[in-house]
């Protein structure tokens, strides 16, 4: 039996998925790229890894400072990658040089959910940024400082009371028009 080996169109070969934690971004990256036939790329779990500890552990033994130096590298690295969807930590794109970084290699979509949302998503894990007493104002607070960060992502797209089949939806609908407006702004 012969196979014919068909080039699938994509409306992208590389995506970064960027947003709070709790957004959705691990669980709707991955369905995301088994739609595209993409490779799925978790930078924290790459950080997990490559450290050795999970990521609460870093934080408690070495502090925000090393973790953040271990996902800069990790993020560099993942710009050289081809075919892949990559899910990046809820405070990756706040660095500007990571926002540099990511958006000169391809589009960086940034999930959103509300506060609510994002604590009945989180509550059960062992998140070290929400180790306070009032975990719902300490995600305001995230996200109010992170949102003229969040707000320099290509694509945005909400998923609260959404599930994650009709956000992967939307995204490819976005993403077709981000290619579309990609082609018309090189003349293709």
């Amino acid at each position: 039996m012969m196979f014919s080996h068909t080039k699938m169109e994509r409306p992208v070969r590389w995506l970064a998925l960027a947003g709070f934690m709790g957004t959705g971004k691990s669980r709707v990256g991955w369905e995301l790229s088994r739609r595209l036939l993409l490779n799925f790329v978790d930078t924290d779990k790459v950080i997990e890894r490559i450290s050795g500890m999970k990521i609460s552990e870093i934080f408690e033994c070495y502090g925000e400072e090393t973790f953040r130096a271990y996902e800069r590298e990790v993020l560099k690295r993942t710009t050289h990658l081809d075919l892949a969807v990559v899910s990046l930590g809820g405070g990756a794109f706040v660095n500007p040089e990571n926002q540099a970084v990511l958006k000169a290699r391809g589009p960086v979509v940034v999930l959103h959910a509300q506060p609510e949302t994002i604590y009945q998503r989180t509550f059960k894990s062992d998140r070290p940024l929400l180790k306070v007493a009032n975990p719902v104002e300490r995600i305001k607070s995230l996200l109010t400082e992170r949102a003229p960060a969040y707000a320099q992502g290509d694509i945005h797209v909400h998923t609260d009371h959404q599930p994650s089949e009709q956000v992967v939806l939307e995204i490819m609908e976005k993403l077709w028009e981000y290619r579309h407006a990609q082609d018309s702004r090189s003349g293709e």
